[in-house]
């Protein structure tokens, strides 16, 4: 604290007191692998709630045992939150003190809980985070991409021709782009991005973050392609980070393309199919949707 500032005053919502009695909303963050990272706070608040509305009451549980923590719980999921919802606020409004927690992180990103918050605020119930870990904060701190801006877009599109269409809108973004992506689906995602984006494009897999197989990929979007087609399957809770476009970097389409970025691609696919110069030169026009004899140019002019 500064010299000169005064102290504020502690509130129900934030003392380290028993909770207030009334009705709140506490938005609960809970470990999003690792069970230690939890705060004390988030631990008091949910043993002193009324009940506890769970993603999985059975993931929750897990969780609660392990603290010793009785509080009654029932579901909240996407499955039932339109009929759920107006029934927490009906028990809020009657004086209920409510933990809303997800699987893991914090609920309503990602996760269930927007309808709930929403109802809560019209109907002036007081909501309260209680701050804890995250997935895609986590990641973005230790992926070594520039974090001074930044986008978090939640999931991935699952459908092929809108997640291209998503990549295409983040081309020329000056800032970090922060997804998570199933991990059934990540290679096809990271095929899109070097296609779009370009093989060059710094790219970041965040696998498993805080659990006992936390694993970061880091590196070009060619060069983790290629880490991840020698994987085979991949498992585990995936979060995925696109650089921001550098400066000179290439331009999908408007023929301003990088030399060693097409020379880089050529490689790629000549050592990925087994296809000989001409036939993978011709891919790789393609994919930049540019004719052959331009990129055979580009190709010459990068030797």
């Amino acid at each position: 604290m500064k010299s000169g500032e005064t102290k504020p005053a502690q509130t129900a919502a934030n003392s380290n007191q028993a909770l207030a009695p009334g009705p709140t909303l506490y938005l609960v963050a809970t470990p999003i692998g690792n069970l230690e990272d939890i705060t004390l706070r988030a631990l008091r608040v949910l043993k002193e709630a009324d009940v506890i509305a769970c993603e999985d009451t059975r993931q929750t549980q897990k969780l609660l045992n392990h603290y010793g923590i009785t509080t009654r719980t029932t579901s909240y999921h996407e499955h039932n939150e339109m009929t759920r919802a107006p029934e927490l606020v009906l028990e809020l409004e009657q004086g209920s003190r409510i933990a809303l927690v997800s699987d893991a992180g914090m609920p309503g990103i990602s996760d269930p809980g927007f309808r709930l918050i929403a109802l809560a605020i019209r109907h002036h119930v007081p909501v309260v985070p209680i701050p804890g870990a995250s997935a895609f904060l986590c990641a973005l701190a230790a992926s070594g991409l520039p974090t001074d801006s930044f986008r978090f877009s939640g999931f991935l599109p699952a459908k092929s021709g809108q997640r291209r269409q998503m990549l295409e809108s983040v081309k020329d973004s000056p800032r970090t782009q922060v997804f998570y992506e199933a991990p059934h689906r990540v290679m096809e995602a990271v095929e899109d991005i070097v296609e779009i984006l370009g093989a060059e494009r710094h790219v970041v897999i965040a696998r498993e973050v805080t659990k006992i197989h936390e694993e970061f990929l880091r590196g070009r979007a060619g060069e983790v392609l290629e880490t991840l087609k020698s994987r085979g399957e991949i498992k585990g809770e995936i979060t995925l980070l696109i650089g921001k476009a550098d400066e000179g970097e290439a331009r999908v389409g408007t023929g301003a393309l990088a030399r060693p970025a097409i020379r880089q691609r050529l490689q790629e696919i000549m050592a990925a199919e087994k296809l000989d110069e001409k036939a993978a030169l011709k891919k790789v026009a393609k994919e930049m949707r540019i004719s052959k004899s331009e990129a055979y140019r580009e190709l010459q002019r990068s030797k």
